[in-house]
């Protein structure tokens, strides 16, 4: 049976959660509760395992903390005798606006602290899909940005984009990263926005 390992970036714990640093992990919630998949903790990370048409899956968080993610990966590879190009990982990205995605067979990784320890460990030659979390951040302070919680208005555009972002999960893995990139990374602009009502003032 082929098997698939599909790896969401985020770190462990309530301090952590709903972060924006935890996008990567947010997309295999919206999968694992499309596929009804349950996480158990396993070692160096939260495990789920499903099939899709035939397809073994493991989804995977890993425990490590960000900037020790590649140990988890690493792992889980090898313990399951994945072969790499089936490998999947979703992370979060600055670089991108709020909701807008981009799926990618390799490649370098972007200053993404998490996305470098892998790379560190099994090299640039695996799929990644990052999920934009936008940069409205003064100079200085990405760590505060990327630590913060989503506000209700944000989550509203990107839940949404998170169900879209299992569908690319799926397709990954039922049709391989060529035709998936081709088929959704057209849809990974950054959804409308609609402007926030203004209060009038007297002038």
């Amino acid at each position: 049976m082929d098997k698939y390992l599909i790896v969401g970036l985020g770190n462990v714990g309530p301090d952590y959660e709903g972060t924006r640093h935890n996008t990567g992990f947010m997309v295999l919630d919206a999968f694992s509760k499309a596929s009804n998949a349950v996480f158990s903790d396993r070692r160096y990370g939260f495990v789920a395992e499903t099939s899709l048409k035939g397809r073994k899956v493991l989804l995977l968080k890993p425990s490590t903390f960000m900037n020790l993610s590649g140990n988890a990966v690493r792992y889980w590879l090898q313990k399951e005798n994945i072969a790499q190009e089936r490998l999947l990982v979703i992370s979060d990205d600055v670089a991108l606006p709020l909701g807008a995605f981009r799926l990618k067979a390799n490649g370098s990784n972007g200053g993404h602290n998490g996305l470098g320890h892998i790379q560190q460990l099994i090299g640039q030659q695996y799929a990644r899909l990052r999920m934009g979390i936008g940069n409205d951040f003064p100079q200085g302070g990405q760590i505060d940005w990327v630590l913060g919680r989503f506000s209700d208005e944000e989550l509203k555009i990107l839940n949404p984009r998170l169900e879209l972002a299992a569908e690319v999960v799926k397709s990954f893995i039922l049709a391989g990263i060529d035709f998936t990139m081709n088929q959704y990374n057209r849809l990974g602009k950054a959804p409308a926005v609609q402007p926030a009502p203004t209060t009038p003032t007297d002038v």
